[in-house]
């Protein structure tokens, strides 16, 4: 990989480390989108991730699995694939229910712009290719991560106007696995 870069499945002993990337990453990405005075969604968003990858640690057979980049052993992004979530429902209509979706990107704001997410993306990629399944979906309400994706993933198959407020959008992707192999 490069730079020393790994990319792993998840174990109990790096939650630590995962609360961290979630921690910097998430306020991070609020603050780029100028919405950091938003602290309560702030804290949800935060406190929902590390509860979702703890749901993962704690089962044989999580519904979803996590991925994580490590530069010499130190966490410094994650990736998801599970169960398509709420905001993908509503916005959809529930039309992409049974799609499943990538989601919980994060990398540190330090390591970000090194093309760790488009590795995380690739392991995601591989995973899905290997076992047959054709289609993911993804969503984002951050406007800096929805230009990123944009330019990545094409046009979204839908955006909701004013989801977050006025003048604010979420915007969904669905992606063929094939279109993002190497």
């Amino acid at each position: 990989m490069m730079n020393g870069l790994t990319i792993t499945q998840f174990s109990p002993s790096d939650l630590e480390q995962v609360c961290h990337v979630f921690e910097t990453a998430i306020p991070n990405a609020f603050e780029q989108d100028g919405i950091g005075h938003l602290t309560d969604d702030m804290r949800a968003e935060i406190e929902y991730k590390i509860n979702t990858f703890r749901s993962a640690m704690d089962r044989d057979e999580p519904e979803t699995c996590f991925w994580l980049a490590k530069r010499e052993g130190v966490v410094v992004g994650t990736v998801s694939f599970g169960p398509s979530g709420e905001d993908i429902k509503a916005c959809t209509g529930n039309q992409l229910e049974q799609v499943g979706e990538l989601g919980s990107l994060y990398v540190l704001p330090d390591d970000q712009g090194q093309g760790i997410a488009s590795a995380l993306i690739r392991e995601v990629v591989t995973y899905l290719h290997e076992r047959g399944i054709e289609q993911f979906c993804l969503d984002s309400g951050y406007k800096s991560a929805q230009a990123k994706w944009t330019k990545k993933f094409g046009e979204p198959y839908v955006v909701v106007k004013d989801y977050w407020g006025p003048d604010t959008a979420h915007m969904v992707w669905l992606c063929s696995v094939v279109d993002f192999l190497d």
